[in-house]
């Protein structure tokens, strides 16, 4: 595997260089945002270190960082570096929000993550990675974060809405991803760039409603 190869896959980049991407690259910011904005709320009204949610946050800088790399060198080896803090956050925020949200202990959290990752490999086996332009692996975050959000207003959870607004910008960003090549006719930067910002918005929420969770449980 060639780790310097090539890969032009956004409508915006149309050759090789640095800055074919401006607007894919600079929108990764909205995550850096996200994450140093929900963590200075919580840091204001919260003494006590948070260590998951500083972790989680950590993730979402980590996002933008490694995206903001693959946009600007679009390389293998950079999409690597985007690609795989996207699926440890992922994963690691399912295994916080389910002993935080839903009381679940470390066993049955594991668990819950373990059948997240089942679903995952059943969509993956059953649509092909060029449906949807590669947008269909995040599925099952949607529905993982859509399923959270009903429970959360079954349960009369205070961060019910922030993550079902959440869900609902997550929606309208995916749209924005997958439909990237197919304005490409008639909009020459594409739509993926409102994928990062609309991500950063989205993020910032579940990042609230997490830290919230915890401010109530500490009374």
């Amino acid at each position: 595997m060639d780790l310097n190869a090539y890969i032009d896959i956004y409508c915006e980049r149309t050759q090789p260089g640095l800055w074919s991407e401006p607007l894919n690259a600079v929108t990764n910011l909205a995550f850096l945002f996200a994450a140093w904005l929900c963590w200075h709320h919580h840091a204001d009204k919260t003494p006590n270190l948070d260590k998951s949610g500083t972790l989680l946050m950590a993730l979402v800088g980590l996002i933008g960082i490694g995206s903001g790399l693959f946009h600007t060198v679009a390389t293998r080896w950079a999409m690597m570096a985007d690609v795989i803090p996207i699926a440890i956050f992922i994963h690691a925020f399912l295994f916080f929000a389910l002993q935080r949200f839903f009381g679940f202990n470390k066993i049955s959290s594991v668990a819950g993550v373990l059948a997240f990752l089942g679903l995952s490999g059943v969509v993956d086996v059953a649509v092909p990675n060029e449906v949807l332009n590669g947008s269909a692996g995040y599925i099952p975050p949607f529905a993982a974060l859509t399923a959270m959000g009903g429970a959360m207003v079954m349960r009369k959870h205070p961060g019910a809405d922030l993550m079902l607004i959440a869900a609902a910008v997550f929606a309208v960003s995916l749209t924005f991803r997958t439909i990237d090549q197919m304005v490409c006719a008639w909009l020459s930067i594409g739509s993926h760039f409102l994928w990062h910002t609309l991500n950063g918005v989205a993020l910032y929420l579940v990042g609230k409603a997490y830290m919230q969770a915890r401010r109530g449980a500490l009374g």
